[in-house]
């Protein structure tokens, strides 16, 4: 950067750099202008080998009387005021202004400038708060999706749990323990017994579920609990209720691997679903990359994220269409998802006439919490689809998932199965075909 050098009568020197806005000229005094090289030495030399008065004090009372005097006066419009201040040297040099001139510029440019600075900081301050508002907003989607991979993945504790009950299931007799005991078995399919469907891959889950439905029945040793894992997770599954028994409940542990009706041919459509790319895609890929998070709110993204969960492409989560198939002998119910904690007694439900319907539920679209109690099936389908738009009613109220008492008497007289299957074709040829 360049240095501009004053030198005053005196020969005391004052530097100034090039963004200083301060200059005076006035013919009463002689003011040496130069930019700093060796060839200047002398000039700045000069004043003090001569002896010189010192006039640096007059000369800022003058300039500061001159200053004064236009700074109330009228702007004119016509003022062409230089891009710079490296400019209104250049027009000083050109146009030889006197000091008056000099000031009245110089005023015009610190007017116009703090006009210009009010409207860059304004626009600066809009910027900033923009700014922040899109970064809080970020925030918040990472939020939900940080909540919804804790949610969706298993911790390392459970996971290590699941593994030594494992290797618990192969060293520990007692943990390879028939469930139920032999002596149990025939109340597996009696009907006077209160029975509950669980299917999970969580093993502290299902504890939670068993134990909270146990201690908080009034009837515990009318319950019997059907536990349906998969293959992985049966062993440290079984084990871990042979070893912390829910007396007087009874226990039955079965892997998917255990059903003889579960077979590919018996569930085409769910083969194909856990093996289609593009829905495996859908479920288990990055659910924020390529969003458009700004036509979203995270209320709705939120929505999204739940039904995106990988859950929801397992066997385990579609096993309850095919309850009446897996267990033939019993007539009614209760399917738990393993993500609830029972507080009072459900034998009740049992005592309900379903009046030959097949499913029993708490309706989620009544009630005062507006987002739990607020769920229509607009909220799950998509119904820009024609043959969604033509079969359902988008008004119609949704039922909670995770408590369903089902007839299964009833069930059995339906083709809800084979409907589900249809659906669930359709689904994969739309998803096929991008639409």
């Amino acid at each position: 950067m360049s240095t501009l050098y004053y030198v005053l009568g005196s020969g005391s020197r004052i530097s100034f750099h090039d963004d200083v806005s301060v200059f005076v000229v006035d013919t009463r005094f002689l003011f040496l202008l130069c930019i700093c090289s060796t060839d200047c030495l002398g000039r700045r030399l000069g004043p003090r080998l001569l002896g010189r008065v010192d006039d640096s004090g007059r000369l800022v009372k003058d300039f500061y009387k001159i200053l004064n005097q236009v700074k109330n006066e009228e702007i004119p419009d016509h003022v062409k005021l230089p891009a710079s201040f490296n400019h209104l040297v250049s027009e000083m040099k050109n146009n030889q202004y006197d000091a008056r001139t000099f000031a009245l510029m110089l005023r015009a440019m610190v007017v116009t400038g703090g006009v210009h600075s009010t409207l860059h900081f304004y626009s600066l301050g809009c910027g900033i708060m923009e700014k922040l508002e899109r970064e809080i907003r970020e925030s918040k989607f990472a939020e939900l999706m940080n909540k919804h991979f804790a949610a969706s993945s298993i911790p390392k504790s459970i996971h290590c749990l699941s593994l030594r009950l494992t290797d618990e299931y192969s060293s520990n007799a007692q943990a390879r323990t028939q469930l139920p005991s032999p002596e149990f078995l025939p109340l597996l399919s009696d009907n006077s017994y209160h029975h509950f469907v669980l299917s999970t891959d969580n093993i502290l889950a299902a504890s939670v579920v068993v134990t909270s439905t146990v201690q908080s029945s009034l009837k515990p040793d009318r319950i019997v609990f059907h536990i349906i894992t998969d293959k992985k997770t049966y062993a440290g599954m079984h084990s871990w209720f042979a070893l912390n028994p829910a007396s007087p409940a009874i226990v039955e542990v079965k892997g998917v691997h255990q059903f003889d009706w579960l077979t590919r041919e018996n569930v085409p459509v769910l083969e194909a679903v856990e093996n289609h790319n593009a829905i495996r895609d859908y479920y288990h890929g990055n659910h924020i990359a390529g969003a458009n998070l700004s036509d979203t709110t995270p209320r709705r993204f939120a929505s999204k994220l739940q039904a995106r969960s990988p859950k929801y492409i397992s066997l385990l989560n579609h096993l309850r269409i095919y309850i009446p198939e897996l267990f033939p002998n019993l007539d009614k119910v209760v399917f738990l998802d393993d993500d609830v904690v029972i507080q009072h007694d459900l034998s009740p439900l049992w005592d309900i006439d379903l009046k030959g319907k097949v499913n029993g539920a708490v309706e989620t679209c009544k009630g005062e919490d507006e987002w739990v109690m607020s769920k229509h099936l607009k909220n799950y389908f998509n119904f820009s689809h024609p043959l969604i738009a033509k079969n359902l009613d988008p008004d119609e109220c949704a039922w909670a998932y995770g408590m369903n008492i089902f007839d299964l008497h009833a069930w059995r007289d339906t083709n809800i199965r084979e409907t589900y299957h249809s659906w669930m074709k359709e689904y994969l040829f739309c998803l096929a075909a991008g639409f």
